[in-house]
């Protein structure tokens, strides 16, 4: 289920020059962020949590999802040069999965670890907030990669509505209609950073055994659902 060369291009796609600053640019400012704020405001429990749920989870992750996870596929499909890549021996389910695992290693990469840096510097993980937010990181990065994954494979238009999902979704009305918290990664996320730190610190709308459920379907679904639509298109390319 895992191709090295396709493993090897993917890699070279995302992290070319162009990605490759935008991928350091959101993680290089949270650092800058965490660092000025320890300086002016000490160590703080609760505004770390802040900080980490409210830019680095609810921004940054996301946002680094939607380069890694639609710019793994989305444009090979949209040059058309996806169709050598189908031309090859390889199994469409081992292309989706190779470049799933390629797409979460570099939102894990980009996001996880500059949240638990960034945790450590405003507080030292006090309460464990630098861990509970790492684990949402990476929890989170395996829905939004395989999420955005699928978006690439039938969207020219991925990177726009993979956006609107973040920004407007999970940010505006994530923020107004408690019913859409329900559908959020980010929500689901936090069930598992709730369950790691201190009471009151962090808190999610939706339950433990509820988020973990729909983490999983999700990134199951899609992942399934993008290896399906590859079938497809190779499918019609042959035609």
């Amino acid at each position: 289920m895992y191709d090295p060369t396709v493993a090897r291009l993917t890699y070279r796609a995302l992290l070319g020059r162009r990605r490759a600053a935008i991928l350091f640019l959101l993680p290089g400012l949270l650092l800058l962020i965490a660092t000025a704020v320890r300086v002016i405001n000490g160590a703080d429990d609760q505004v770390a949590a802040d900080l980490l749920g409210g830019f680095a989870l609810a921004t940054m992750v996301p946002l680094i999802g939607v380069i890694a996870g639609t710019g793994a596929i989305g444009p090979e499909i949209d040059d058309g040069s996806i169709v050598y890549l189908l031309s090859k021996p390889v199994k469409r389910s081992t292309i989706i999965t190779t470049k799933l695992i390629v797409a979460i290693a570099v939102t894990m990469a980009f996001s996880a670890l500059p949240t638990l840096i960034a945790g450590f510097i405003l507080n030292g993980n006090g309460q464990q907030v630098a861990v509970a937010y790492t684990v949402a990181a990476l929890v989170a990065s395996l829905a939004y990669s395989a999420l955005f994954l699928l978006l690439g494979t039938i969207s020219r238009h991925a990177v726009v509505i993979g956006l609107v999902y973040a920004l407007v979704w999970e940010a505006l009305f994530g923020s107004l209609v408690a019913g859409a918290r329900t559908l959020s990664v980010q929500q689901w996320a936090l069930a598992l950073a709730q369950r790691v730190t201190g009471e009151g610190l962090i808190s999610s709308d939706v339950a433990l055994p509820t988020a973990a459920i729909l983490l999983v379907a999700v990134t199951l679904g899609a992942t399934w659902f993008a290896g399906h639509k590859l079938r497809t298109l190779a499918l019609a390319g042959e035609e």
